[in-house]
């Protein structure tokens, strides 16, 4: 089960302001069911020996990267490696060239491509060839799936000016990390870009309080792709809201002036390895557009196959394919921002995968009272570092749903893009610094920096301290 399905087990949508959506007329939405689009299939991840024969250099990046892409790793003093070479298209033809065989999803950070099969027969032939290591199945389609359709859209809000209060109902939300300060100086997150990888972003595109959104592209990278991204899951549309939202009086998010992608990677029919490989497409294709910030509400740990699923002894940042790319991250020039997870009161209890990665920042929750929410996820990594790394306010946090209505929702999914949008504040204020100066500062501004544990991390952080820590070592 993913964090996206267990956040769904334990979110409140208590309204703040108008009716909220009943659960039998929200569920009632994929009720209907349709056969698995393009049939019965299988997929595998082929890991492949080395990218031998590859057009592309280290030294023409520009061949592979946006320009973008180039600024931010020469500000930061990044160069190119082998990781961020393109496969060898001569291995990619050979490969869809197999008979019943289409490639449909690639990491050539991780050296693999993800295969679709209509038998399972062409695997022999797949792995016969010389430049394939080993092939691992990450996905058999279900016979059936939910058919996804549209909410209704609420026309406005409905909420009362305050005009004593520029942040509405979302003032708590940054006011617990001090975000505020960041504002107040003028920096709103402008000329930032954050990537929002989830499920789906259900009527992001209609919903009048996102009007105004600076929405700069949409992909979706699961095999199956949807023909709409804005008819899937809602969660999307609550992360996106904490950061982008800019009504002041009534809602106003941490980043409203920032650039966003919107990313499908999350499959919220099925559960299964094969969205870490689309995640991890996602990261490949936002370092490649010069993304600054990946802010991530997802997190894996148990899959349908329950032979796939991880296990502790995995919590090392490096073992699973999704936690290997996001620590990558850093080392391309990007900041990314990941949930830590919400199995605090299940059987799991800890973080989940990606939070376990290195040099990112893994966000636990809290309430009002700043006290850690019993479903928030613990540390540490297996290999003894200390997540999470850092909280914020989960239970409950402000957000706007898919019908474009105000709820407070809770799980670490929301207090994870709290911070995000905050990260993109706090580089405008210091945009010569490294992803690695960035993340340090806000660990280190933290309220339990001096003494971190593996319920609480280093602590809440304080946006205005971060700042100063960043600025006065210029």
């Amino acid at each position: 089960m993913t964090m996206l399905r267990r956040f769904l087990l334990i979110a409140v949508s208590s309204c703040m302001l108008l009716p909220s959506l009943a659960k039998g007329d929200e569920a009632g939405v994929n009720e209907t069911h349709m056969g698995f689009p393009g049939g019965k299939c299988y997929l595998y991840r082929l890991l492949l020996t080395d990218k031998h024969g590859t057009p592309y250099s280290l030294s023409h990046p520009e061949d592979y990267l946006s320009g973008k892409a180039i600024q931010r790793r020469n500000k930061q003093g990044l160069a190119t490696d082998s990781t961020d070479l393109p496969h060898t298209p001569a291995y990619l033809r050979r490969i869809n060239a197999v008979d019943g065989v289409k490639i449909v999803s690639k990491s050539k950070w991780n050296n693999t491509v993800v295969v679709r099969l209509v038998n399972e027969n062409s695997l022999e032939t797949l792995t016969a060839l010389p430049f394939v290591k080993d092939a691992i199945k990450v996905f058999t389609a279900p016979d059936t799936i939910k058919a996804s359709a549209r909410l209704i859209v609420q026309n406005d809000l409905a909420l009362r000016g305050s005009p004593d209060n520029h942040y509405g109902v979302a003032k708590e939300n940054i006011n617990m990390v001090n975000g505020r300060s960041l504002h107040e100086m003028g920096y709103k997150g402008r000329g930032i870009t954050i990537a929002i990888f989830d499920g789906g972003f259900m009527n992001a595109d209609r919903i009048p309080a996102l009007r105004n959104v600076n929405i700069k592209g949409t992909h979706d990278f699961v095999a199956f792709a949807t023909d709409d991204i804005f008819k899937e899951s809602e969660h999307g549309t609550k992360v996106l809201s904490t950061m982008a939202t800019n009504l002041p009086g009534k809602f106003v998010g941490t980043a409203p002036e920032a650039d966003f992608w919107l990313f499908r990677t999350e499959d919220t029919y099925t559960e299964s390895l094969a969205e870490e490989d689309y995640w991890a497409a996602a990261a490949e294709y936002a370092d490649s557009i010069g993304v600054d910030i990946i802010s991530s509400s997802l997190g894996f740990q148990d899959f349908d196959d329950k032979s796939t699923s991880h296990t502790y002894a995995e919590l090392d940042g490096d073992h699973a394919l999704i936690s290997r790319t996001a620590s990558l991250l850093a080392s391309k020039g990007i900041v990314h921002v990941n949930s830590a997870g919400n199995d605090g009161i299940g059987t799991w209890k800890k973080i989940n995968f990606p939070a376990d990665a290195r040099n990112i920042l893994a966000v636990g929750s809290v309430n009002m009272s700043r006290v850690n929410s019993s479903f928030s996820s613990v540390g540490p990594s297996q290999d003894g570092r200390v997540k999470p790394d850092i909280m914020a306010l989960g239970s409950a946090t402000a957000v706007i749903n898919g019908r474009g209505v105000v709820s407070n929702d809770m799980g670490t999914s929301f207090a994870a893009p709290i911070i995000s949008g905050l990260v993109a504040c706090l580089w405008q204020s210091a945009p010569t610094k490294t992803a690695l100066e960035v993340m340090d500062a806000i660990r280190k501004s933290a309220d339990n920096y001096d003494t971190p544990n593996n319920i609480f991390g280093y602590g809440i952080p304080d946006f205005l301290k971060a700042y100063t820590l960043l600025n006065d070592n210029r």
